[in-house]
């Protein structure tokens, strides 16, 4: 009979939500398991491959644990503000409210019929009052501490998106994460939340948690600390002084130029007038240039001098001060000591503009007079230093600074290349900033008694690179809350990372108005247990909301020092080998297989393709063995209808009762158990799939000559480890044995039979001269004597053997034996 897959998921999906099977009792935090994945986007109507292939396996995580006696929490929600929304309105002329609540509606529908086990009664939406209010709240706490604060600075413009975007926004080649367009600089006074306030802890968190270990080191990188020390060059003709950060203080008697970034406010002090124009011109080139663009080691150096001269302190020597792109304000002091023979950049750059290259660390094994090819940036001898000549440069750093701080000259300093987080956007679609503008008062909070300042809808879309709120007189005109004198409201939005950087504290108390979450649940049920999703955030969402909890702790508002315990981060699914896109036509419609499939089927062929980690290649055909899978295992139960009413269960049978199929099937499920879990608990849900396929594999082979008693043993547990892979039909076939309600409410724990685990054979692979030609089944720990006689009685390896000289034989027991011949 076929699975009837339609009329099964439904009936599951029905009774889980009439008995609420996933409503998880937060005021019991016994052995409590918060499951958590990144919560959806709703830019369009439809969930795609990637929603499900982060939700649905997880799902099948989560319902394991509770399984296992966990009550585990699995909420879900929409990150619903944000860009695509908005420029979707400006094409079409649908409001972004009104298209994203449609969406998600849709969504939502979507995400119940893959059968996962959300608790819809925490459900949130992230662009509604009633949620945003408390982003204000946020925002209003951090400026209260002095860690928002708003500024002029040169930042990164999408001149497509016409908006601001972060560092961590702006990819690898300088362009739009979102559309790919070239960005460009533009100085605006923007808002900034100050995450380098929380650098040191935030790098010393990444010790305490589970998280895969390139995106620790992803962050780790980000936040970039450097111990360096600070040197004062005194300018000649000139009071000023220009400050240099260098990590290789054993180098500065190699310095043979300065650099200042154009941007710096050094440079029109210094600037002879014979070089003003050439700088000016220069200035106004690297304008539209992102950071990493200026910074790529693979652009072609540009820059001018101003003719102004550095005095180098270590020597007394005057050297050139340039103006060069490569130089960022914004890093360090923005300024830098250029030592061309032992820095890769200024290498390229003095050679191209014909300064000076002078050898201060000599490498071991060359000449002192040898001229350099390439910059040499390892550790050496000191040379050409003065009284520091003879030492190891490692050594050097330290003396040097010592004498640079006697002298007055330095001082010891941390660097980072954090940035603190520019969270202004010139859009509508996102929280409104609560501050208005008063000619008396300056800035002004709104008081948190009129939170939330809401959007208003009505608003004009034109993509000019101003904010469309201010097109809304009402809202941008008020009264100042300080001396009522007419001021004007911000008209920028919050980044919508500031709203994914707490929302899964949010989700324990959706509705909650005495506060932005109820800190009584928050710890008892987080860190997040287990957070899974894309490891393209490692250096936004995931840093963001890492820096938002250790905020909302030093508020009282947690204990813990983390959001998320452990993490793990899903591949991608291709489709031959390509990633889909739609421009590609190679986009798989879940929709389509779900149709024709059903969820189950679909979300385990998900999890066969491929370690988790890694992802898979899409295949029509391998859906269908997956299916065939299915229609295998129904079968399998249906035949075996009402077995539960009809024989005696037993907990474990005696292997010597049992007869020699009942024991082969008795031994491979309950190895099965033990893989199983093992492999689940860990993500590895192509292995686990694998190992049920293999189970079934056998018990259809020997089920004829196996009991009733035995097979219910078998079958109980086959549906319980079908359950949290394919619930519905895990639902189905324990309904079929006879079994009542559903296996997710108090489902049986059922323990591998230690007997059974006992392995009374091994195979054993016999190479000659490494290449396989036999397979060994023998009693486990055979004496080399047994096996020798084993492999030499085989026919293939007589025919690879014999007429030849035998030189070494190696056993590795229960494993290998190998022979070497001539």
């Amino acid at each position: 009979m076929k699975y009837p897959f339609s009329e099964v998921e439904k009936k599951w999906r029905d009774f889980w939500e009439a008995e609420e099977i996933y409503k998880t009792d937060l005021s019991n935090d016994e052995k409590a398991l918060y499951s958590l994945v990144m919560f959806i986007y709703p830019s369009g109507a439809k969930t795609h491959i990637g929603h499900w292939y982060n939700y649905a396996p997880t799902d099948s995580w989560a319902r394991f644990k509770k399984m296992q006696g966990f009550n585990v929490f699995e909420p879900i929600g929409y990150d619903a503000f944000g860009l695509p929304a908005e420029n979707y309105a400006i094409k079409t002329g649908v409001h972004p409210k009104d298209s994203t609540m449609k969406n998600i509606a849709d969504i939502r529908e979507q995400l119940k019929g893959m059968g996962c086990m959300y608790d819809w009664s925490k459900e949130l939406t992230t662009c509604v009052p009633e949620y945003y209010k408390w982003n204000q709240w946020l925002f209003i706490q951090l400026y209260k501490k002095g860690l928002a604060y708003r500024k002029a600075a040169p930042v990164n413009w999408c001149p497509s998106c016409k908006t601001v975007l972060a560092n961590e926004q702006v990819q690898a080649d300088g362009t739009c994460e979102r559309c790919d367009t070239m960005v460009e600089r533009k100085n605006l006074t923007q808002w900034f939340f100050k995450i380098t306030e929380y650098a040191d802890e935030l790098l010393d968190g990444l010790k305490k948690i589970d998280w895969p270990e390139k995106t620790k080191t992803m962050q780790e990188n980000w936040i970039g600390k450097s111990f360096g020390t600070e040197v004062t060059f005194k300018v000649d003709g000139s009071d000023e002084e220009i400050k240099v950060f260098t990590t290789r203080p054993d180098t500065l008697f190699g310095v043979t130029y300065v650099v200042l970034a154009p941007e710096h406010e050094l440079v029109q002090k210094l600037v002879k007038p014979e070089f003003a124009d050439d700088a000016n011109k220069y200035i106004d080139s690297v304008k539209s240039l992102s950071e990493i663009e200026r910074t790529s080691t693979v652009k072609e150096k540009t820059g001018v001098p101003i003719g102004a001269y550095a005095i180098n302190p270590v020597n007394g020597e005057k050297v050139p001060v340039w103006i060069a792109d490569y130089a960022l304000v914004t890093y360090g002091t923005g300024c830098v000591m250029a030592v061309p023979a032992h820095d890769e950049r200024d290498f390229e750059f003095a050679t191209k503009f014909n300064l000076p290259i002078r050898k201060v660390i000599l490498k071991e094994g060359t000449n002192p007079d040898e001229e350099l090819k390439e910059a040499f940036t390892g550790i050496g001898t000191m040379i050409n230093s003065g009284q520091f000549d003879g030492l190891r440069s490692d050594e050097g750093k330290e003396k040097i600074s010592d004498w640079l701080e006697e002298k007055g000259f330095g001082t010891r300093r941390i660097n980072y290349r954090l940035r603190d987080w520019l969270i202004s956007r010139q859009r509508y679609w996102g929280t409104p900033i609560p501050v208005v503008y008063c000619d008396n008062c300056g800035e002004v909070l709104i008081p948190e008694k009129d939170l939330p300042v809401e959007l208003p809808y009505e608003v004009d879309f034109k993509p000019d690179g101003a904010s469309p709120l201010a097109s809304n007189e009402d809202f941008v005109n008020v009264a100042c809350p300080k001396c009522g004198a007419p001021a004007k409201r911000d008209v920028d939005t919050m980044d919508t990372f500031v709203d994914s950087s707490w929302y899964y504290l949010r989700y324990l108390s959706p509705h909650y108005s005495n506060g932005m979450f109820d800190s009584g649940l928050a710890n008892k049920w987080t860190p997040v247990h287990k957070y899974v999703g894309g490891a393209e955030h490692a250096t936004m969402h995931l840093l963001y909301a890492r820096f938002i909890y250790k905020f909302l702790r030093d508020l009282g508002l947690v204990e813990s020092d983390e959001p998320f315990q452990s993490l793990v981060h899903q591949g991608t699914i291709t489709n031959d080998g390509t990633k889909m896109s739609k421009s590609k036509g190679n986009v798989v419609n879940p929709g389509d297989f779900v149709e024709k499939y059903g969820a189950d089927v679909f979300r385990m062929y998900l999890m066969f393709m491929g370690p988790y980690e890694l992802g898979g290649d899409w295949n029509d055909k391998g859906i269908v063995g997956v299916d065939r899978f299915v229609q295998r295992s129904y079968n399998l139960f249906t035949n075996n209808k009402d077995l539960l009413k009809r024989v005696k269960d037993a907990d474990v049978y005696d292997l010597e009762k049992l007869n020699d199929e009942e024991k082969i099937v008795y031994k491979k499920v309950n190895r099965t158990i033990a893989k199983f879990e093992n492999e689940v608990d860990n993500f590895r849900f192509n292995t686990a799939v694998a190992a049920l396929m293999e189970l079934l594999n056998d018990l259809t082979k020997y089920f004829d000559k196996v009991s009733d008693e035995v097979k219910l043993y078998v079958l109980r547990r086959y549906a319980v480890m079908l359950a949290p892979l394919a619930p519905h039909l895990g639902e189905e076939c324990g309904a079929l044995l006879g079994a009542e309600g559903s296996v997710f409410v108090n489902p049986p724990k059922f323990k591998a039979d230690e007997k059974a685990l006992v392995q009374e054979n091994a195979i054993i692979a016999v190479q000659v001269n490494g290449k396989m030609r036999a397979k060994l089944e023998l009693p486990v720990d055979s004496g080399e004597a047994t096996v020798k006689d084993a492999a030499f009685a085989d026919s293939k390896v007589k025919q690879h053997t014999e007429g030849k000289t035998i030189v070494r034989e190696i056993y590795v027991k229960n494993r290998i034996y190998n022979i070497v011949v001539k």
